[in-house]
């Protein structure tokens, strides 16, 4: 399979769509990004987003909808040793940094179960971290213990390639998004809304709102978006909607289902309502 002047493997792969330039693989990421590598080790993508594991089922509680619930969102989320987490973190950006293009960039979301061992990790490999970026929530649970703050932040790290990375940021677009001014590094966007979840939702899933953002700053159109860990595929939406190419990794086969559900709707629903995605760029 061909997207541009790039072949992808066939093995694998749940959903491909030629037109819009999206490829969905139902398989392990390292395993994926490790054929990737030995085809093409001088990368491919001009940008990564990745919301890995963050390791916290752990058979805590949070509030969800007024009720007390668990936080255990899955076999593949389960606490590990914090050594272990930080090999997992390094094996897996390693082979990022190698996928992406001399002057690439990846984004990194997490909580602070993991993100400070992704931002080490980002460091002994040599990129350049270019910003941190709080993303806040308007209306997080509230903290039902009553013994810290409500969580209501998560951070995302962008980084480069490497120290000598000439990463693209589109200023004079961000800029406008912000009426004209300096956008900051801390943005307030709501979670996801349930026009968002209507085949169903990933546990951690993020807002295409935020994912617009990110694509809209560092990437020009037809440019090769990838996402090791896909989920409900947000990011392959906002790449259809802004006319970027996608490939994404799964493991799971739930969000997988959720994940097709979700592009194939988008897609005819782009292509029937083409004012709707009207962005600015």
């Amino acid at each position: 399979m061909k997207i541009k002047n790039y072949t992808f493997p066939e093995e694998h792969c749940v959903y491909h769509n030629s037109e819009k330039g999206v490829l969905l693989y139902h398989t392990n990421c390292i395993d994926f990004m490790n054929l990737l590598v030995k085809k093409y080790p001088n990368g491919i993508f001009d940008m990564i987003f990745a919301d890995p594991p963050y390791f916290l089922s752990d058979g805590g509680i949070t509030c969800h909808a007024g009720k007390m619930v668990p936080v255990n969102k899955g076999d593949w989320d389960k606490s590990k040793e914090i050594e272990k987490v930080h090999e997992f973190n390094l094996t897996w950006l390693s082979l990022c940094q190698k996928l992406l293009k001399l002057n690439g960039t990846i984004w990194v979301s997490g909580t602070h179960h993991v993100i400070y061992s992704v931002g080490f990790a980002i460091q002994k490999l040599g990129m350049k971290i270019l910003n941190d970026i709080t993303w806040e929530k308007p209306n997080p649970p509230p903290n039902l213990s009553c013994r810290y703050f409500t969580h209501s932040t998560e951070t995302i790290i962008w980084a480069g390639k490497n120290q000598k990375t000439k990463h693209r940021f589109n200023y004079d677009t961000i800029r406008k998004l912000n009426n004209g001014k300096q956008m900051k590094s801390v943005w307030t966007i709501p979670a996801p809304n349930g026009n968002e979840k209507v085949f169903g939702k990933h546990p951690t899933q993020k807002p295409i709102q935020l994912l617009d953002r990110i694509v809209l700053a560092s990437t020009l159109e037809e440019d090769f978006i990838f996402d090791p860990f896909a989920g409900s595929s947000t990011t392959g939406l906002s790449a259809i909607k802004l006319n970027r190419f996608f490939v994404g990794c799964e493991l799971e086969e739930k969000y997988i289902r959720l994940s097709i559900k979700r592009l194939e709707a988008f897609i005819n629903d782009k292509k029937s309502n083409p004012d709707l995605f009207e962005v600015l760029t």
